[in-house]
C-alpha cells in the first residue's frame, strides 16, 4: 500500500513539473500582438523591480519616517514584514537549490541584461512585494476599496513578471506570495510599531 502512494505521488509530481514548465514556456514565448507584446514587456520589465529589496525596503522606511498616520505605521509594519519574510526565503533557497527557468530550459529568453543566478525557489521579489503591499492595504479600512485593486494589480504584476522574464516557475511565485502574505498578515495583526 505504501509503495502505491509513493508511486502515485511521484507521478503527480512529474505531471505538475511538466505542466509548470509548459506554463513558463508559454508565458515566456509571449504569443501576443506586436504592440501589446511591447507594452506588456515594458510594464513587466519595469514593475518587476518593485519587488526588489532596494525598492521595498527604501519605500517602507520612507513611509515609516515621513508619512502621516496611519501610513507611517504601515511603513514600519511593511519594513518589518519584508525583513522577516526573507529569513524563510533565504533558508529555502539554500535548501532546495532549484535552477531558474532560464538556466534549466534552453528555450527561455530572460529579457534582462543581468539575470539573477541564486536559486529559484521561492521568489524573493514576490515575497517582498506581498510583504510590502499588505500592511498598506490594512492601514485604513476606508481606503481599502480604492487601494485593493491597485495593490492586487501590483502584486500580481510582479509575480507574473518573474515568470514572464524566465526567472521563476509558478510554484516559486506562489510560495513567495504565501510567505510574504502570511508574514505581513502576522505583523499587521500584531500591530507592531517601534517604541
Amino acid at each position: 500500500m505504501k509503495r502505491g502512494w509513493k508511486e502515485a505521488a511521484g507521478k503527480l509530481r512529474a505531471w505538475l513539473i511538466a505542466k509548470e514548465k509548459r506554463l513558463v514556456l508559454w508565458a515566456n514565448n509571449r504569443h501576443l500582438d506586436r504592440g501589446l507584446k511591447k507594452l506588456l514587456g515594458v510594464w513587466l520589465r519595469t514593475i518587476t523591480h518593485a519587488g526588489g529589496a532596494v525598492f521595498t525596503l527604501a519605500a517602507s522606511l520612507t513611509a515609516a519616517l515621513f508619512a502621516p498616520a496611519p501610513w507611517n505605521a504601515a511603513g514600519w509594519q511593511s519594513l518589518t514584514a519584508v525583513t522577516i519574510s526573507h529569513v524563510p526565503v533565504y533558508i529555502m533557497k539554500r535548501k532546495f537549490r532549484r535552477l531558474r527557468p532560464y538556466q534549466a530550459l534552453k528555450e527561455i529568453v530572460t529579457g534582462t541584461k543581468k539575470p539573477l543566478t541564486d536559486p529559484s525557489f521561492p521568489s524573493g521579489h514576490t515575497t517582498a512585494i506581498f510583504a510590502f503591499v499588505i500592511p498598506f492595504l490594512a492601514a485604513d479600512a476606508q481606503m481599502l476599496p480604492l487601494l485593493l485593486p491597485a495593490g492586487l494589480i501590483v502584486m500580481a504584476s510582479v509575480g507574473w513578471s518573474r515568470i514572464y522574464l524566465g526567472l521563476h516557475y509558478p510554484s516559486d511565485v506562489a510560495a513567495g506570495a504565501l510567505i510574504g502574505a502570511v508574514t505581513a498578515l502576522v505583523v499587521t495583526s500584531v500591530g507592531w510599531m517601534p517604541v
